[in-house]
């Protein structure tokens, strides 16, 4: 989409319509979209196809030949990857959907000139999909080098000092899965469809599929729970266990006369029946609970918040710089592990993200719930309360600001959409975690050249070209009046 040819006698660059002062086009001018390109060009190289035999009669009789061999050329033009990437990034600095994303776009001049545009274009950069289909396509190693190139401008450009790494702050919170809230008979009721469905697509008829019983006895347990008669409500529950183990047995014996099926239906099928009947056979006080059918990384965790005693997502564990409060990691953990026991993991990607332009974390401060972990992290020097009559004085002044990384993650999850993923998988939540802490950074980004007084790289460049055209101009015009008063003179 952006022009190969700056030179349009019939419209205005953007540079010329915005004011390059604005912290989002100074940034654009900062970031280093060279080796963003560069790392992200391997993820959408063509993949080379060893092919397939094909036999052909020709004059000397019958052969094999290869088909399909080498990488394929065809297909719609790739969209440039600077675009993809801004995108990306203004999506989690904005907290906006795709749909919102892409009409805002559209509309905003300045956001255009961040994704390297050269002209204004009226219209939508891409459809709202391509946008996850390349989230997916970067995958997890992908989004980890655009919170890498955010960092890395934030040190180029001064707005912190790489020492400043070696001490962190680390915590943990929750990033919540877009489902509904786990209840027992919705979880009935949603697999008992889900289960018919899948057979209905897979070619399996049902002797019963219990349709109208199903929606019934949801709504009772719903009125039920509401009216705290537990008794009646766990009345409806065992129904609705034997219904959706009528349907499981019958699926089971009719699904190796589904001929006519395809592999990929059948396989989704039998998916949905294993986890159909973990749900079924699942009790209030069992572990490795499924919270949601189309979920089952969803894990239920308690933070020991009053207003939200449980949480369901996976765990993400966050470390900010101790003193600017810079975003330099963020992962994701299935499983809810002990927080102590992510420490070392999100070290690890830290070292990773600040290699180029940081030293290795030499402190760092955390809560209670990394106790225990010393042994683990050799080389790290870990403070939190429970070492406090052994600290010195200096250590104690950096306990105090442990608290610094609390509204950090509100910020993560009110301005950046960390408080509730919408991908799929654990996939997705990895995904999300990251691009949310680029975002972060983003808008500190824009924090700092305020704050700063920075400019663009190609500030005083466009300043001096704009001061000799105006010159050029002024000798124009004084030129051609020298000439009309020459003529009058003559007349």
């Amino acid at each position: 989409m952006p022009q190969s040819d700056s030179t349009d006698f019939f419209r205005q660059p953007l540079a010329e319509m915005i004011d390059l002062r604005h912290p989002l086009a100074v940034l654009a001018s900062r970031l280093p979209w060279a080796q963003i390109e560069a790392a992200l060009a391997p993820h959408f190289a063509r993949q080379v196809r060893e092919g397939r035999a094909v036999a052909q009669d020709d004059l000397f009789g019958p052969s094999l030949q290869v088909a399909g061999a080498g990488a394929a050329a065809a297909g719609r033009p790739r969209l440039p990857l600077r675009l993809m990437a801004s995108l990306l990034y203004l999506k989690h600095a904005y907290k906006l959907s795709d749909e919102e994303l892409v009409e805002r776009w559209a509309e905003n001049v300045v956001w255009q000139h961040f994704s390297g545009m050269t002209f204004y274009e009226p219209r939508l950069p891409c459809d709202a999909t391509q946008i996850g289909r390349f989230r997916s396509c970067l995958g997890e190693a992908g989004v980890e080098e655009l919170l890498k190139a955010t960092i890395d401008t934030a040190v180029a450009s001064k707005a912190i000092k790489p020492a400043e790494f070696e001490r962190l702050i680390v915590d943990t919170t929750v990033q919540e899965k877009a489902i509904a809230h786990p209840v027992d008979s919705r979880l009935l009721e949603i697999a008992r469809h889900k289960v018919v469905a899948a057979a209905k697509r897979a070619g399996i008829t049902l002797k019963q599929t219990f349709v109208r019983e199903g929606k019934t006895l949801r709504r009772k347990a719903g009125g039920y729970a509401h009216a705290k008669q537990f008794k009646r409500l766990r009345k409806v529950l065992k129904r609705q266990r034997t219904i959706l183990g009528i349907v499981l047995r019958e699926v089971g014996r009719k699904i190796e006369q589904a001929s006519e099926a395809t592999a990929l239906a059948l396989n989704s099928l039998r998916t949905l029946m294993q986890r159909a009947e973990r749900i079924r056979s699942q009790r209030p006080k069992d572990k490795n609970k499924l919270y949601a059918l189309h979920a089952p990384e969803v894990e239920c965790i308690g933070k020991g918040k009053a207003r939200k005693p449980y949480e369901f997502g996976v765990k993400v564990s966050v470390a900010v710089t101790h003193k600017q409060g810079l975003m330099v990691g963020a992962r994701s953990f299935t499983g809810n592990p002990y927080d102590g026991h992510t420490l070392a993991e999100q070290l690890e990607q830290v070292q990773i993200l600040t290699e180029d332009t940081a030293t290795k974390p030499k402190q760092v401060v955390v809560d209670l719930g990394f106790r225990g972990v010393d042994a683990d992290n050799p080389g790290i020097q870990i403070i939190h309360r429970g070492k406090f009559k052994s600290l010195t004085a200096q250590q104690r002044r950096w306990l105090k600001r442990r608290q610094a990384v609390e509204p950090a993650i509100g910020h993560l999850k009110h301005d950046n959409a960390m408080d509730r993923c919408w991908l799929h998988g654990a996939t997705g939540d990895a995904l999300h975690a990251v691009l949310c802490a680029a975002g972060y950074n983003i808008r500190w980004l824009l924090r700092a050249i305020v704050r700063l007084g920075l400019k663009g790289l190609f500030a005083p460049l466009s300043a001096l070209l704009a001061t000799l055209a105006a010159a050029l101009t002024t000798a124009q015009r004084a030129r051609k009046t020298g000439v009309d008063r020459s003529a009058l003179a003559v007349a």
